[in-house]
C-alpha cells in the first residue's frame, strides 16, 4: 500500500518502512508524528484520490533525527554592472520512517497512555521554602599592563631634533 502525502509544501509518495527527509518538524527523536494531509492512498487499481484530501486518511511516522542538509549556494550577478551577491544556507530537515498508512483514523492503533510525572511537593502557606545557596562571585584576574605600542595601528608621537 502507498500514499501520497503533503509535508512542508512538497508531495511525497510513501510506503510502509520508507525513510525520507522532510522540512523541519517540531518533534524529538523517537516521537511519533502524523501526516493528515493525504492526497492519495491505495494499491494499483484500488487507488483513492482526494479532492484535494482523502478524508479520514492518516499516515504515521517515527522521527529518526533532526539534521541539516548540504549547503546551497545562491549567487546572483548582473553583467556589466559590477554587481554580484553570494549567499548560502543549510536547510533544516527531519528524517522520518513511515510506520503506518491508514485509510481511516479509526483503524490506527491507540497510543499507549503517557505516564505523567508525579507532582512536586508543595510547601504549605505558613512555612518558608529553604533558601538557595548563594554562589561565590567570580575572581577577577590581575594582569600587568603590556609594554610597547598598542596594536590598534596608532603610532607614537615623535619629535624631530633640529640639527644646528
Amino acid at each position: 500500500m502507498f500514499a501520497v502525502i503533503r509535508a512542508g509544501g512538497k508531495q511525497y509518495r510513501v510506503a510502509a518502512n520508507d525513510v525520507l527527509s522532510v522540512e523541519k518538524l517540531i518533534a524529538d527523536s523517537g516521537e511519533e508524528v502524523e501526516f493528515n494531509e493525504v492526497l492519495a492512498i491505495g494499491e494499483g487499481a484500488g487507488t483513492t484520490f482526494g479532492a484535494p484530501l482523502v478524508s479520514g486518511a492518516v499516515v504515521t511516522a517515527t522521527v529518526l533525527e533532526q539534521k541539516k542538509d548540504d549547503k546551497v549556494i545562491i549567487f546572483k550577478k548582473r553583467r556589466r554592472q559590477n554587481s554580484r551577491r553570494k549567499n548560502g544556507h543549510r536547510q533544516l530537515l527531519t528524517v522520518v520512517r513511515i510506520s503506518g498508512i491508514y485509510k481511516d483514523a479509526a483503524e490506527k492503533p491507540a497510543k499507549a497512555a503517557r505516564v505523567a510525572p508525579a507532582p512536586k511537593a508543595e510547601v504549605p502557606a505558613g512555612e518558608k521554602k529553604p533558601a538557595a545557596k548563594a554562589k561565590a562571585a567570580p575572581k577577577a584576574k590581575a594582569t600587568a599592563p603590556k609594554s610597547g605600542t598598542p596594536k590598534t595601528g596608532a603610532k607614537r608621537a615623535t619629535t624631530k631634533k633640529k640639527a644646528d
